[in-house]
């Protein structure tokens, strides 16, 4: 495989990957909140914004 196909590859299915995690992720925070846990509401986190999701603590 030619390093420009890998490129083309990666890229191609790192779209729908990252839909496909802050979809989840939002989902997460929905339910979350329906059950009473206010902390991914309060931090922003029920949105389909990627950017939203990113924690560079990881906490």
């Amino acid at each position: 495989m030619q390093i420009n196909e890998l490129i083309q590859t990666v890229a191609i299915a790192a779209i729908p990957i990252l839909f496909a995690i802050t979809l989840h992720e939002a989902a997460h925070g929905y339910v979350a909140r329906h059950f009473g846990d206010n902390t991914a509401y309060l931090q922003g986190r029920i949105s389909l914004n990627p950017l939203r999701h990113i924690d560079p603590l990881g906490t």
